[in-house]
Parts: structure tokens; C-alpha cells; sequence
């Protein structure tokens, strides 16, 4: 008996020797995928059999479950529509790290709706998104106004009506606009020519700030913007979006409505339609109306999609028109008027309030249509194709005397095609996925005869075909990418130039590769950092610009002989995510070789429609580089603040001085206050805000006028969110821009030489969803 008790006492010895000498700190470490776009999977359930013990992935799709010892575990991971995974793993170190990729399955839920929100591209580069609450806020305001809202971020415009986004100092064929995955093609090239997109469309806007020419050709070296609108239903699910703005200045009023739904009877059909229109008169500086400054647009655009699961097919179409006055006094009627009004720097005039708008002025259209299509080859490879085409129509019209006043002095029209073809690979288990593919870009421009005038760009014919391979390497905390891509282009050109016929046949061809890479530091703080090069061929009006650009008020000069723009982008953005504190810095660095710019000469030229500036291209080296940086803190659970800006410099390093048009320091902070009790899910709050912008003390050599002073604007803003019922929503906003009706110039306003920027303007916004 004594033998054994001393038996089983001595296996029961051993047994607890041995645990106690095993390692029990290992951990099991994951990243979560989607299959079918790569994007991570926030809050997958992960779940570990024998330890009975479990873990939740982050919004990075990361997951880590801890206090393991040696030994083999079953793991389960689920995730709400999509297929589990079980995987059977052998723990013996703490090196352990794995990427799991969902594969999405046809589910019902029911009653249930699931909210959620993702990216709409994954890249090592700085992305930033405008969707949710602050997309509602901007409804009403044009395409480059909404995109301020993001650091980084400013507008080159023209006067109030017209502006156009910058990203990092760069604009116009610089930065990819993609409507709906479609890269937008119009006469970007002016810089008074707004992008021909209605902002209503969009579910979410996406900034990349990075060099994607690899991914999205030459005209991406600057940064790329997305316009999303909402996924297609593939269930009947109706939902209607109506919004109502009105604004005090200019006496604007701005309707959209949007409805979506699935079929009942087709499974997997769905539609969504949106229409908007909107009216303006003239906009009022503090102390004066500005002739002639009213817009007019009227949009729509609808889409039509199947989703199976291993086939999906959208069709898509939009229509933009919009009609903008030009300010009169920019067109001045000889040169002691033009140095006068830049001397006074305001009208002499105050013309009062109307809607008309006459010339000078801008009427545009532009036709957008895309077939996209998907097919799952397997699990692991699935084939992407879609075909775009775009017609773009753009009229200017000048003062002109008897029946010339009535015909445009630009007409052009723009027709561009577009194809992309592209394997996605990505497999179930492994770290790596990647994608292959080629685009190729048709456009043909031709100028309308009847203007009268010589034609400010010649007729031309583009092709641009490039071939492309990305790779990504994930694992846990740590994302890895490289590209590399090559675009070859033909650009023939013809016009007649006093009655003489004038041809050039032109070819550009380049490599662009880029590597980035993203690491997640703790849960909380991010780093990832970007290295890319990018290209840019010189436009066709950069190349041959000759004469009067009417919307713009100023003759333009190109050069037949620039050279393609090379640069060399180094992007590196910390973010730190807390449970009070919220910050992203942005850090970079951009050499450009042979870099285009159009410079004011100190001339002006004198006809019968008046006296302007000359402006010319020219070229040089250049280094731009900057931080921005945006960050919230919760100072209590009602009141929070926030404060965002930028920094840039650019350098013109052959002559060492500096480019025009090159935004100023500026930053924008405030406070909000949230009403109401903790637990209610209706937004009720208050946010007063100031936007501060330096002085331009870096310009050029010459300049017409001065860069302006500074500036500080105050603005108030008040969000009200309403349910109304069990499935409706109301949402009310009001916002007070510019409170105390200051009087400023926008450096970056190419009409600052004639008149102050937009005074008081009090918006009053409404948002009914059912």
C-alpha cells in the first residue's frame, strides 16, 4: 500500500515538474483578411479550443491571444457573412504569426444591420478619409471646398465659385480624380477648371497622399482622390437620402435626393439612382457684391449591379453640367484700368445681388459611363476588367462685341476611353498577395470651329498604355509593398496658326516603382512610410499654349520643348490612437526634376476685349517638402477638441527662389460640446472653430501684387441628429463661415488681384434619410 502511495505521489511530482518547467508566456499572433480586396477585418472572432480562451481582431485586422504553453491548439475564426477557418497550430515559440483570409458567403441576417467602415484602397502610403458625420457637414460645398476639411490639403481657385484640390502643393494633372473608380478626364489643365463632379455621388472621399503612378498611371504623381458612392444593395433594402442647403450669401440653394435598393426576386440585383441641382447669385466680400459671380448646376447619376459568388457585374452612368459666372472686373478694358483695379484691389463697382449670369462665363457638361466586371478564377485568383467612357464639353465665353458675344472664344470637346484589365492574387493562408495588369487611356480633343479666335490649345490625339505588377506581404503587425510599372505615350497634335497648318508627333516613355511599408508599433501607434517615383509628360497646353485664356483672364505661353516632370516622394506618417487622444503627423519630402510651372511675366497684352497679364511655362528643378499633422482629445465625455494644419515649402533649387502659387502655413482648430446625455445615440453639438493662415512670404521673384496678409476666421457650427420613428433619420445642421465678416485675400485665389474672398455666410443644412 505504502508502495503505492509513494508511486502515484511521485508521478503526480513529476507531472507538476514538468508544467512548471514548461513555457506558458507563448502567444499566438494573426492578421485578418478579406479575400476578395485584401482590406482588413475588424472585429473577427478568434477562438482557441484547449486554452478555451479567445481574441477579437482590431481595425488593422490584428489579433494576439496570450498566456499559451507548448503544445498543439485548434483555432476557430468566424466573422459575421463570411466562411470560418480551423486550423490546427504546433506552439513551441513566441515567434508564431500568421495571415488568415475570409472568403465571403451569401448569409441572411435577418432584421440585423451591420454599420461598418473601410478604406477604399489599402496602401503603405498616408490615406485619409472623408466619410461619416464630417462628409454630412460639407454637403453642399463643391469637390476641392469639402477636401479642406482634410490636413494637407488646400485649394487653388478662382475666384469662389471655382476651385480645384491640392494636395502637398500639387494640383490639376498632377492629382487622379477617380469618379467611382473611373479616372476623371477634362480640361484639368486650366486652372480655373474645376473637376466636372458632383461631391453628392459620394459615399466616401479617400486623400492619398503618396506617388501612386504604379497603380494609377502618370497623372497620380501628386496624390490620388477617390469618389465613392455607397455599395449597391444585393437585397431589397430601400433607402432614400434627401438633402436641402441653403447658404445667405449668394442666396444659394442646393437640393439632392438619392434612393437605393435590391431585388426581392433576383437574388444578388440591386440599383441606386441620385439627382441634384443647385443655384447661386452673386457672392458678397464684407463690403461689396461681386458682378457677375452666380452658378447654376443640374446632375444625376445611377447604377445597376449583380453580385454572385463568383460573378459581379456594375454598370454605371453620370451627367454633370454646371454654368459659372467670371468675375467682370478681371476683364479690365485697357492697362491703366488693370493696374488701377490691382492697385485699388476691389471692384469700383458694386453691381448689387442677381442670379443672371452673363459673359464672361463657363458652361460645362461632362457624360461619364462604366462597365465593371469580376470573375473568381478560383479561391485564390480572380479577373477584374472595366471599360470607362467619358465625353467632356467645355464652352468659355468672353465680352465680345455685336453677334461674337454670343458664340463661345474656347469650344472643346474631350472624348476619352479608358480600359483596365487586372489579376488579383490572394490565397486563404498565405502572407502575400499581389496584382498584375495593364490600362490603356484613349483620348481625342478637338476645338469647334466658329470661335473666331485662334484656338488656345491645338486638336490632339493621346494613347497611353502601361503594364504594372504590385506585391504585398502581410503578417501580423507588419505590411511590406513594392510596385513597379511601365507607361509608353503618343500624343499627336495639329492646328492652323495664320493659316498655316501646324503638326507635332510626340512619344514619352517611363518606369515608376515605388516600396512602403506599415508596422504597428503597439495597439495604438502606427508607423508606415512610403518611397515611390513618379512621372508626369507635359500637357498639351503646357507644350502649346498660345493666346488668350478667357476663363482665366490672362494670356498663357507654353514651350514646345519641356521635358517630362521625374520626381523622387518619401512619405512617413505616425498615428497614435488612444482611448482620449487621437494624432496623425505626416512627414515628407519631394524632388522633382524638370518641373512645370506657369509664371507671371511682367507684360500684359492689350486687344479689343482688353488688357491682361501674360503668364508663361517654364521649367525647373524643385524640392517641395512639409508636415501635417491633425489630432483630437477628449477632454470629457461632452466636450472635445481638435486642431489640424500644414506646413509646405518649395524650393526652386536651380535658381534658388520660389514657385507662385504655393499654399501658406495654416491651421485650423476649435471645440466641441456635445448636448444631451451620455448614453443617447442622437448627435446634439456645438463646435466654434478658428482657421488661421500666415502671410506667403516665400514668393517669386515677381509677382503682379504682393502676397496678402494673413488671416484668422472664425466659424460656428451646430449638428443635430434626430431618429424619427424606428428606421428614420433626421439631420439638422447649421453653419455660421466667416462670423465676423472679415475682409481677406486667399493667396492661392488667382482672382486676388481684383477683389476680397466670400464675407459672412450662413448655411442652413438638412438631411432626411428613409
Amino acid at each position: 500500500m505504502k508502495f503505492i502511495q509513494a508511486a502515484i505521489l511521485s508521478i503526480l511530482f513529476l507531472q507538476a515538474s514538468s508544467a512548471f518547467s514548461q513555457n506558458c508566456n507563448l502567444a499566438i499572433r494573426g492578421k485578418i483578411l478579406h479575400l476578395e480586396n485584401n482590406d482588413p477585418i475588424e472585429a473577427a472572432y478568434i477562438w482557441v479550443v484547449e486554452s478555451a480562451s479567445g481574441a477579437v481582431s482590431d481595425e488593422n485586422g490584428n489579433f494576439v491571444v496570450k498566456d499559451l504553453c507548448e503544445g498543439t491548439y485548434a483555432l476557430t475564426i468566424q466573422y459575421l457573412g463570411h466562411k470560418g477557418i480551423k486550423d490546427t497550430i504546433k506552439l513551441s515559440t513566441n515567434n508564431f504569426n500568421k495571415t488568415y483570409r475570409l472568403e465571403e458567403e451569401s448569409v441572411s441576417l435577418g432584421g440585423v444591420e451591420i454599420h461598418g467602415h473601410k478604406l477604399a484602397v489599402q496602401t503603405t502610403t498616408s490615406v485619409t478619409a472623408l466619410y461619416g458625420e464630417a462628409l454630412l457637414e460639407s454637403r453642399g460645398e463643391n469637390l476641392g471646398e469639402s477636401l479642406k476639411r482634410i490636413s494637407g490639403v488646400t485649394t487653388f481657385s478662382t475666384g469662389n465659385s471655382i476651385s480645384k484640390p491640392v494636395i502637398h502643393g500639387m494640383h490639376s494633372n498632377r492629382i487622379m480624380i477617380l469618379n467611382n473608380g473611373i479616372r476623371l478626364e477634362g480640361q484639368q489643365w486650366g486652372a480655373e477648371h474645376a473637376p466636372e463632379i458632383d461631391p453628392f455621388v459620394a459615399n466616401e472621399i479617400t486623400v492619398i497622399k503618396g506617388a501612386e503612378t504604379v497603380r494609377y498611371g502618370p497623372e497620380a504623381m501628386g496624390g490620388v482622390i477617390l469618389v465613392n458612392p455607397a455599395p449597391i444593395p444585393t437585397k431589397k433594402d430601400p433607402k432614400t437620402n434627401l438633402y436641402l442647403t441653403t447658404g445667405t450669401n449668394g442666396r444659394m440653394g442646393n437640393v439632392s435626393i438619392s434612393h437605393a435598393n435590391g431585388s426581392d426576386k433576383i437574388k444578388g440585383l440591386g440599383y441606386q439612382v441620385q439627382a441634384s441641382a443647385k443655384r447661386g447669385g452673386n457672392i458678397k466680400s464684407p463690403d461689396y457684391f461681386q458682378g457677375n459671380t452666380g452658378l447654376s448646376e443640374l446632375n444625376f447619376s445611377g447604377s445597376l449591379g449583380y453580385s454572385s459568388s463568383k460573378l459581379g457585374v456594375e454598370g454605371y452612368y453620370s451627367y454633370f453640367n454646371t454654368s459659372l459666372g467670371i468675375l467682370r472686373d478681371s476683364h479690365t478694358g485697357n492697362l491703366d484700368d488693370l493696374l488701377a483695379i490691382i492697385e485699388n484691389g476691389r471692384p469700383f463697382s458694386d453691381p448689387g445681388f442677381t442670379y443672371e449670369i452673363i459673359n464672361p462665363k463657363q458652361v460645362v457638361s461632362h457624360h461619364l459611363a462604366k462597365l465593371k466586371s469580376h470573375y473568381h478564377l478560383s479561391d485564390q485568383w480572380k479577373l477584374n476588367f472595366q471599360y470607362g467612357f467619358q465625353a467632356n464639353y467645355r464652352q468659355e465665353f468672353d465680352k465680345r462685341r455685336g453677334d461674337l458675344n454670343e458664340k463661345p472664344s474656347l469650344d472643346l470637346e474631350l472624348f476619352t476611353n479608358t480600359i483596365d484589365l487586372f489579376v488579383d492574387q490572394h490565397s486563404l493562408k498565405s502572407e502575400w498577395s499581389g496584382t498584375i495588369g495593364i490600362n490603356g487611356i484613349q483620348q481625342a480633343n478637338s476645338n469647334i470651329p466658329g470661335t473666331g479666335v485662334t484656338p488656345l490649345i491645338p486638336n490632339y490625339d493621346m494613347l497611353n498604355l502601361g503594364v504594372y505588377a504590385i506585391e504585398k506581404y502581410s503578417k501580423g503587425p507588419l505590411e511590406i509593398e513594392g510596385g513597379l510599372r511601365f507607361d509608353t505615350r503618343s500624343v499627336n497634335t495639329a492646328r492652323f496658326v495664320d493659316s498655316q497648318l501646324e503638326t507635332a508627333d510626340l512619344m514619352y516613355n517611363n518606369f515608376s516603382a515605388f516600396i512602403g511599408g506599415l508596422y504597428q508599433i503597439s495597439p495604438s501607434v502606427t508607423f508606415n512610410t512610403n518611397l515611390g517615383t513618379a512621372w508626369r509628360p507635359p500637357n498639351v497646353n503646357e507644350l502649346f499654349s498660345q493666346g488668350l485664356h478667357h476663363g482665366a483672364a490672362a494670356v498663357e505661353i507654353g514651350d514646345p520643348d519641356l521635358n517630362s516632370e521625374k520626381s523622387l516622394k518619401w512619405v512617413n506618417e505616425l498615428e497614435y490612437d488612444g482611448s482620449r487622444t487621437h494624432l496623425e503627423i505626416t512627414a515628407y519630402a519631394n524632388n522633382i526634376s524638370n518641373y512645370i510651372y506657369l509664371n507671371p511675366t511682367n507684360e500684359t497684352y492689350v486687344s479689343l476685349r482688353g488688357t491682361f497679364n501674360v503668364y508663361e511655362y517654364l521649367q525647373a528643378n524643385a524640392f517641395f517638402y512639409g508636415v501635417d499633422f491633425s489630432g483630437s482629445y477628449m477632454f470629457t465625455t461632452k466636450l472635445s477638441g481638435y486642431a489640424k494644419g500644414s506646413i509646405i515649402r518649395a524650393k526652386n533649387t536651380e535658381e534658388d527662389n520660389f514657385f507662385p502659387f504655393i499654399p501658406s502655413d495654416r491651421m485650423d482648430w476649435g471645440l466641441a460640446y456635445q448636448f444631451g446625455p451620455e448614453t443617447s445615440d442622437q448627435t446634439n453639438k456645438l463646435t466654434l472653430s478658428n482657421m488661421l493662415v500666415a502671410r506667403q512670404k516665400r514668393e517669386p521673384d515677381f509677382d503682379l501684387a504682393a502676397a496678402p496678409p494673413g488671416y484668422a476666421l472664425f466659424n460656428l457650427g451646430y449638428q443635430r441628429k434626430l431618429k424619427i420613428g424606428e428606421d428614420n433619420t433626421l439631420n439638422l445642421g447649421l453653419q455660421v463661415q466667416n462670423i465676423f465678416n472679415t475682409s481677406y485675400k486667399e493667396y492661392m485665389n488667382r482672382f486676388r488681384y481684383f477683389t476680397d474672398d466670400m464675407g459672412r455666410n450662413i448655411l442652413l443644412k438638412i438631411n432626411y434619410q428613409f
